[in-house]
This record gives structure tokens, C-alpha cells and sequence, in this order.
């Protein structure tokens, strides 16, 4: 099917050409004159295309395995004109020695003494022009396929990302808390049970949010007080917590646990006593959330993994340009989250981005729908021309069946092509041949 394809299109070329060259020769006042010598005409001018079409065809073939990926960069391309000026020529002297040896009847001998170049320009100059035309079409269209490869590839990879980032949440909160649970197990069991009950409350929100790109600055906000007096449990009156009464846009974005991971951090790293009270506050400053805390770092401290920052700023580098801030100073530090807009548009994640392949495999669906459609119009519109041709010519034998009979060869073939229709090898062989693969495979 793909052979009759291409066969087709280039039997359609050549008809184009014919009709091009015809319009030039009746402007100049050359007319055929009888329909059996517009019949002959037209026979070698679709014997040279097809031969000339074909030959580049796979010539530029050859091509795209020799060089994957890299025809059109200068030294491979060079390589390739020079190789296709080779072919088309060689591709002429055939075409030349069937008409004039095979056809016309002439000894090799005698045709090769008489042939010259002169011979081959037009033909030639055809074959480069139409050559170069799909060059430069085939240049746009991997162009424009190799960005949405790209596209895809970024998608995909920023979705995967992004999926794992979200998903060391759970480990992480779940490693510190059991951490808190033990130490309280040890120096106030009945502290431990209040904390065992706010847990559960707290870690139930971290389960709800697990699917979520982004939650609402207020759900965060609630969390976040949640979050801090399931560490009053432990840490009683020694910390200080004070969040905004009133937010200037709720429904404004951030990510979720941003500020739980923030709030462990503060308590992780600094020395918290009744002694040396801990000040956390939240507040909403040029458009960011910032955690403040005044510095009071331990003295013992296990070095740092820096999951939870990393964590925070990674996935906000996948949502925004707008950085993570960081200020630190020896009495302060605070950290700065961006607020995002409520109508902001996320990433692709795994379940968009299968949308999204979905929709790209349905839009080349109907690219290559539009593509048929638009050469069986061309097709219907073009039959009753040669039909008209040919009875202008006054020509007693019916030619216009040639053309309009090669050309829906190539019209069926597009369609089944299109269509995914094979006589030969159909959808039932298809999949019984998979079953019985399968089977072996077991």
C-alpha cells in the first residue's frame, strides 16, 4: 500500500506537470495534433516522473538511514544534493535508453554515439525543481515534528519529576513525625497519646493532598495551624506561633505542605525550651508567603539532608520562574514562598499528559484525514478536466482514461493508507498473529 502510494503521488506530480508544460507549449501555439499524440505525450511525461519520483523517493530514503536525524546539516546534505544530482542522471540515461533503444528501436551503439547533453537539461531542471520542492516541505514538517518531540520530552519528564517530588513527601513527613512520637513515647506517654490523635488528624490532610499539584492558600494556612499545635503537644507554651487573621486573596495557590515542611524545619534546626522560646510567624509580603523565625541554632545538630527546601524548590522551579527566597542573618531567618494565581495553568501530570498524547495521536489522525480528503477533492475535481481535454482534442480514443485510472490507483492507496485498511494483512491477521506470538512467548 505504501508502494501504490507512492505511486500515486507521483503519477499526480507528473499529471501536474504535463498540464504545466502544456499551458507553456498552447501560449507559445503549439497544439498537438490528434488525441493519440497528446495520449504519447502524456505516457512519456508519466514514465519520466514516475522513474524520477521514485528514484529520489527512496534515493532520499537511504538517505534518512544513512544520516538518522541529521540529512539536513550542511556536509550531509552537501553529500546528499551531489548523490542526488548522480542519481537523477543516472535515473535520466535510463528513462533515455528505454524510449530510444527499447521503444523507438535504435541500436545501443548508435544511441550512445548521438546522445548529448543537451538532451537531459529540461528533464533535469524538472527533476531538481520538483526534487528541491519536497525537500523543503519534508525540512518543515521534521522541523515541526522534531519541536513537539522535544515538546513531549520536556512534558514527560517535567510530569515525572514532578510526580516524584510530590510522592517523598509522604516518607519524609511521615520519618520526622515518627521521630517527634518516639522521643514524646519516652518522656511523656500521655503527651504521645494527644500527639498519636493530632496525627492522625494531620497526617489524614497530607493523604488528601497527595494527588494534588497545587491546594489553596487558606487549606494551607488551616493545615499549617493544625500542623503547629500537634507540636505544642510536645513543645507546650516554648513555641511561639502567630499566622495572618486575614488573607489577601484565599483562593490563591501555593504547594501543598509547603508550610509544613518549613515550620519542621524551623523546630529541626533551632533550640526550643522554655528557656529560649521559639518565634515562628507567617506573614504575606509583596506577594509570597514567608516563614520567620528568630535564629537560635543548636548546638548538637545532625548534618542536614536538605530534602525538605530541595524539595520545595524544586517543585516550584516546575510551576514557576518566581524563586524560593532564602534571608539569613545571626538573629533571623526566614524563608519566602511564592503565592501563586488561583487560574494558574499546571504542568502536565501523568494523567494529563496521557490526555495530551491522546489528543496529539487524534490530531495526526486528522491531519492525515484532511490530507486524503483533500487529494480526493483535487482527484474529483481534476477527472472532469481530462475528460473535458479530451474531448476538445476531437481525439476518437478515450486517454483521459489513463490519467484519471492511475491517478485513483493512488487515491486508493492514500485511502488505505489512511484508513489502515490491508486486504492481505488485516486487523483480524493483525491480532491473531499477536495471540499466537504471545502464546510462544509463554
Amino acid at each position: 500500500m505504501r508502494i501504490l502510494k507512492e505511486l500515486g503521488k507521483a503519477f499526480f506530480v507528473g499529471t501536474l506537470v504535463f498540464i504545466i508544460l502544456g499551458l507553456i507549449q498552447y501560449a507559445n501555439g503549439y497544439q498537438y495534433d490528434n488525441g493519440r499524440d497528446i495520449l504519447i505525450a502524456f505516457l512519456y511525461n508519466q514514465l519520466y516522473s514516475v522513474i524520477l519520483y521514485m528514484v529520489n523517493a527512496y534515493y532520499f530514503v537511504f538517505l534518512l538511514k544513512l544520516f538518522p536525524n541529521q540529512v539536513f546539516q550542511a556536509k550531509n546534505l552537501l553529500k546528499g544534493l551531489l548523490g542526488g544530482i548522480f542519481v537523477t542522471l543516472f535515473a535520466l540515461l535510463l528513462i533515455r535508453i528505454i524510449t530510444e533503444v527499447l521503444i523507438d528501436g535504435k541500436g545501443l551503439l548508435e544511441f550512445i554515439a548521438a546522445e548529448k547533453m543537451q538532451y537531459y537539461y529540461i528533464s533535469f531542471i524538472i527533476s531538481v525543481v520538483v526534487t528541491t520542492i519536497f525537500y523543503v516541505v519534508y525540512y518543515y514538517r521534521n522541523k515541526q515534528q522534531t519541536i513537539v518531540k522535544e515538546q513531549k520530552i520536556i512534558a514527560g519528564t517535567a510530569s515525572a519529576k514532578f510526580d516524584a517530588l510530590k510522592n517523598q513527601l509522604d516518607p519524609h513527613f511521615l520519618f520526622n513525625s515518627l521521630n517527634v512520637l518516639t522521643s514524646l513515647i519516652e518522656e511523656n506517654p500521655e503527651a504521645a497519646t494527644r500527639f498519636t490523635t493530632s496525627l492522625s488528624k494531620v497526617y489524614r490532610y497530607v493523604l488528601e493532598q497527595k494527588n494534588k499539584e497545587l491546594v489553596t492558600l487558606e487549606e494551607e494556612l488551616k493545615f499549617a495551624e493544625l500542623y503547629m499545635s500537634l507540636l505544642a503537644v510536645r513543645f507546650e507554651d516554648s513555641i511561639v506561633f502567630t499566622s495572618p487573621s486575614k488573607l489577601e486573596n484565599p483562593q490563591a495557590k501555593v504547594v501543598p505542605l509547603s508550610l509544613q515542611l518549613l515550620l519542621e524545619n524551623a523546630v529541626k534546626h533551632n533550640q526550643v525550651m522554655p528557656s529560649k522560646k521559639l518565634y515562628i510567624t507567617i506573614s504575606e509580603e509583596n506577594g509570597n508567603l514567608v516563614v520567620t523565625n528568630n535564629s537560635q541554632p543548636k548546638q548538637v545538630l545532625k548534618e542536614s539532608t536538605g530534602v525538605g527546601l530541595r524539595n520545595i524548590r524544586d517543585r516550584y522551579a516546575l510551576l514557576t520562574s518566581r524563586p524560593v527566597i532564602i534571608n539569613e542573618s545571626p538573629k533571623k531567618f526566614s524563608i519566602a514562598i511564592p503565592i501563586l494565581g488561583e487560574n494558574l495553568q499546571i504542568m502536565n501530570t501523568s494523567d494529563t499528559y496521557i490526555s495530551e498524547k491522546k489528543y496529539k495521536l487524534a490530531k495526526k489522525r486528522v491531519e492525515k484525514l484532511k490530507g486524503f480528503y483533500i487529494h480526493l477533492t483535487l482527484y474529483i475535481l481534476m477527472a472532469p478536466i481530462f475528460i473535458y481535454l479530451n474531448y476538445i482534442s476531437r481525439a476518437g480514443f478515450p486517454w483521459a482514461l489513463f490519467p484519471i485510472v492511475g491517478w485513483g490507483i493512488g487515491v486508493m492507496g492514500h485511502a488505505a493508507e489512511t484508513f489502515n485498511y490491508n486486504p492481505l494483512f488485516g486487523k483480524d491477521w493483525e491480532e491473531r498473529k499477536i495471540r499466537k506470538l504471545m502464546d510462544e512467548d509463554e
